[in-house]
């Protein structure tokens, strides 16, 4: 006879093992279809609006910029030369050049964030901010996707775009979904439009943690959600700037060696990282190895002003680094899904090998950084013909440091 109870707490355990195993399957699953597949199955779906982003100091108005985590995750992906999708949506007023053609709303304007800092620093060691969000375009839906099934789906909305039923469409036409938390948790004050964090579980996407594959979010942004449980239910990747990040699953967790990094501007560090570890996963690499990349692109990210440029030469030597890994790990190839998320034999020289490659010159000088004696004229960037050309590197994109948090939380 099996008791009411001992019942009701092998059925958890059951579930708890069946949901691991189900989002395990998801990023292995993805990550052996992109590996394999030379189809007209997209690599990589990202979902996200673009916007502008204006810097205010001193209630002087120091820099505009392209915004976006899109913005930041696809020039990771170009990078790395990876076919993807994007979805994105703007007004006729989006000024920047872009890769990826956005869907324009002839009826709004592009989202815009407004960050106001003081030169004082907060309690908690951050420069204080404030971010509002002072316009916001029209959100994504679950038509606006494309009709095509995707390995990995990104949902890294900004400002609110990220509907329940566009990351539940996401979910049935990817192999696995990838989402920062920032497309879940923050809410935006009715009157100026202040960016402020609600816990996960308050929110209507907490229901589908078991089907996504990972949930990424900062140090700041960890602190509303209970890691303890959503790592029962899907993989969960904390970033934790110049200390690496950090990767939780059911029964485990690893820490990620960061790069060495000169900063000078940490946004969009976040955005490269997840950009950088999907680009791992996609290429075959194992989990631990894919954040390595990760964080190898973040730290590449906050040595430079706004969306970073890479060096054409630098990439080659990542991209021949990545396929050596690969080669190296053929051999460790296993069914056994848990082999995916132990640090491969020969973790560290990889990580080695992608620190190497940060010493190679610069094929040309890079954008001399913002500082806040340069002038407005010197900081901002002339509104530009919509979507010709190539990317430009824009300085001082805002919306992914600290911001102030609900009731005063931290």
């Amino acid at each position: 006879m099996i008791f009411p109870s001992l019942a009701l707490s092998l059925s958890h355990d059951l579930q708890t093992i069946n949901n691991y195993i189900d989002f395990t399957t998801m990023v292995t699953t993805a990550a052996a279809a992109a590996h394999k597949t030379q189809q007209q199955q997209t690599r990589v779906l990202i979902v996200g609006n673009y916007c502008h982003d204006v810097l205010i100091q001193d209630n002087t108005v120091k820099a505009e910029s392209l915004g976006g985590a899109a913005s930041f995750i696809s020039n990771v992906v170009n990078g790395m030369s990876i076919p993807c999708n994007l979805v994105s949506k703007v007004g006729e007023d989006f000024k920047y050049p872009v890769d990826y053609t956005p869907i324009v709303i002839p009826t709004a304007k592009t989202t815009v964030f407004h960050a106001y800092f003081d030169l004082g620093i907060d309690g908690n060691g951050h420069q204080d901010r404030v971010l509002k969000r002072v316009c916001a375009c029209d959100p994504i839906l679950a038509s606006d996707l494309p009709d095509v099934r995707s390995n990995f789906g990104m949902a890294v909305g900004v400002g609110g775009e990220i509907l329940p039923e566009t990351l539940e469409r996401m979910i049935e036409m990817c192999d696995a979904v990838f989402v920062d938390i920032q497309a879940l948790i923050r809410v935006f004050d009715s009157v100026d439009g202040t960016v402020k964090l609600v816990k996960l579980e308050e929110t209507g996407f907490y229901s589908m943690l078991p089907r996504i594959g990972v949930l990424k979010a900062s140090s700041e942004e960890a602190v509303f959600m209970d890691v303890e449980e959503v790592r029962k239910w899907c993989c969960v990747v904390v970033t934790k700037g110049k200390d690496g990040c950090k990767v939780y699953w059911k029964d485990g967790e690893l820490r990620i060696s960061p790069f060495s990094a000169n900063q000078e501007d940490p946004t969009g560090a976040g955005d490269s990282f997840l950009g950088g570890f999907v680009a791992g996963l996609v290429q075959g690499l194992a989990v631990p190895d894919a954040a390595l990349l990760g964080n190898f692109f973040g730290s590449l990210t906050v040595e430079q002003i706004g969306l970073p440029k890479f060096d054409s030469r630098l990439l080659q030597r990542v991209k021949d680094e990545v396929q050596r890994r690969k080669m190296q790990c053929l051999h460790c190839e296993r069914c056994d899904n848990e082999l995916e998320f132990l640090k491969p034999v020969g973790h560290e020289q990889f990580h080695a090998s992608l620190g190497s490659a940060k010493l190679i010159p610069p094929c040309s000088s890079q954008a001399r950084p913002w500082t806040p004696s340069n002038s407005p004229k010197e900081a901002e960037q002339t509104p530009i013909p919509h979507y010709t050309g190539q990317a430009k590197l824009l300085v001082n994109s805002v919306y992914e440091e600290p911001i102030q948090t609900v009731e005063g939380k931290p």
